[in-house]
């Protein structure tokens, strides 16, 4: 399979997980499946809970935010990247995580806000820094496995200021990699997991491991943790991005961004090619404070192949 079929599946693949998602977020297991219990039948992306059908929430809508600026700026510009976060949360999009809101808008400079907020809370290892990243991992896949998951960490610290939510991150960049290089993405765990921080390492064998199942988690799958093993058991588990999709949504809980990092794993794996047209034809990703912008499945295309050159 091309590179770019592969980069292009990872970009949309995360986008129409984000959108199919949304509706079902902190619903029952079970609910996609039980409405939909015919595979393949259409009218999936239905909307609700707020969210228009095909509608990306701001797991997508931050994801283009990393994009738009590694392109515009040639690179990795943390302030930048920072400043458009700060843009689009000031626009009240329809969605924001709490963590997120409060660090884009205490008023600390970009290099403190995330620590900032760690050191009074105590708790920041949600997966707000890995819905994300389905861009920045195409990104820096050409620049190879140290590069790739030092800038995850990097991206992931602008926002969550705990390491544990930097090393999820950086796994999930090296994943998208190894399979843009036509590699099994389960097969390279052990390797990865080697990389990882030796205080997170046992927490993510964990997860990542061949018998883990998301019923096994012993926290709720909006911490990173129990959300990239979902999304790995969804992969692991299934043999179609459709039915990745239908495992990860139906194990309730923070579904949109479960099966936004589900499509980004399931998209690179089995490539653009294998998105369901009238899953991916719908997708419209709104950016609060920039305009008035809407991106469709063309400018999304678009935005994967430059990420990709």
């Amino acid at each position: 399979m091309e590179r770019m079929q592969r980069a292009a599946g990872a970009v949309v693949g995360s986008a129409v997980g984000d959108a199919l998602g949304g509706p079902f977020e902190f619903g029952p297991p079970g609910a996609f499946s039980v409405r939909f219990p015919v595979p393949g039948a259409g009218g999936e992306m239905c909307g609700g809970g707020g969210w228009d059908p095909g509608e990306a929430t701001d797991d997508t809508q931050m994801a283009v935010l990393v994009a738009e600026s590694l392109l515009d700026r040639g690179g990795l510009d943390l302030p930048d990247i920072f400043a458009r976060f700060q843009r689009w949360a000031a626009a009240e999009p329809k969605d924001m995580g709490l963590q997120t809101e409060d660090v884009l808008t205490n008023g600390m400079p970009w290099d403190l806000a995330a620590a900032i907020h760690f050191q009074v809370n105590q708790r920041a290892a949600g997966n707000g820094s890995l819905m994300r990243a389905s861009t920045s991992a195409v990104y820096f896949a050409h620049a190879g496995q140290e590069a790739t998951m030092d800038a995850a960490r990097r991206i992931a610290a602008l926002t969550h200021g705990d390491r544990a939510a930097w090393e999820g991150t950086a796994i999930y960049h090296e994943l998208i990699r190894v399979t843009l290089e036509d590699i099994d993405p389960l097969a390279a765990l052990p390797d990865i997991l080697a990389r990882v921080h030796p205080d997170h390492r046992g927490r993510y064998a964990t997860v990542l491991a061949q018998d883990w199942h998301p019923d096994h988690a012993t926290e709720f799958n909006g911490a990173v943790w129990p959300c990239l093993g979902s999304a790995v058991w969804a992969m692991r588990t299934t043999d179609s991005f459709e039915g990745a999709m239908r495992a990860a949504i139906d194990l309730g809980g923070d579904t949109d961004t479960v099966a936004a990092v589900t499509g980004g794993l399931a998209g690179s794996y089995y490539g653009l090619d294998a998105i369901p047209a009238h899953w991916s034809e719908l997708l419209h990703v709104p950016l609060p404070g920039f305009d008035g912008r809407v991106l469709h499945l063309p400018d999304l295309l678009h935005l994967a192949h430059r990420l990709a050159a």
